[in-house]
C-alpha cells in the first residue's frame, strides 16, 4: 500500500487539481456547520459529492466508484474529526493506493 499526503491550506473552502496515480482529480474541501465535506471529481466526472470527513474513515469506500484508491483524513494527535484551522498541521488528507 502506497501513501501520498495531499497538502491542504488552512482555509474553510478550497479547490485544487491533482494527479493521483494517473487519475486527473479535482478535490473540493469545505467546512460548513462545524463539519468538513469533500467533493471528488475524476476526469471532470463527479465521484463523491458532499462526503462527510471523519477521522480515519474513507471518503471513497464503495468499490463501484470510478476511483482507484482511497482518500481519508487522519488526526495526527488525537482521534477527532478534521477542522480546517489545523489542516496539514494536525489533520492530513491521505491518498492510499496499490502500485
Amino acid at each position: 500500500m502506497n501513501v501520498q499526503i495531499i497538502p491542504l491550506q488552512q482555509a474553510p473552502s478550497q479547490q485544487f487539481s491533482i494527479n493521483l496515480n494517473n487519475q486527473s482529480c479535482t478535490i473540493k474541501v469545505h467546512q460548513r456547520d462545524g463539519h468538513v465535506y469533500v467533493d471528488l471529481y475524476v476526469n471532470g466526472e463527479a465521484v463523491v459529492l458532499g462526503a462527510l470527513a471523519r477521522d480515519r474513515v474513507g471518503l471513497t469506500r464503495h468499490a463501484y466508484l470510478t476511483f482507484n484508491g482511497e482518500l481519508l483524513f487522519v488526526d495526527t494527535r488525537e482521534r477527532d474529526d478534521p477542522r480546517y484551522t489545523d489542516f496539514s498541521a494536525r489533520w492530513s488528507l491521505l491518498y492510499l493506493y496499490d502500485s
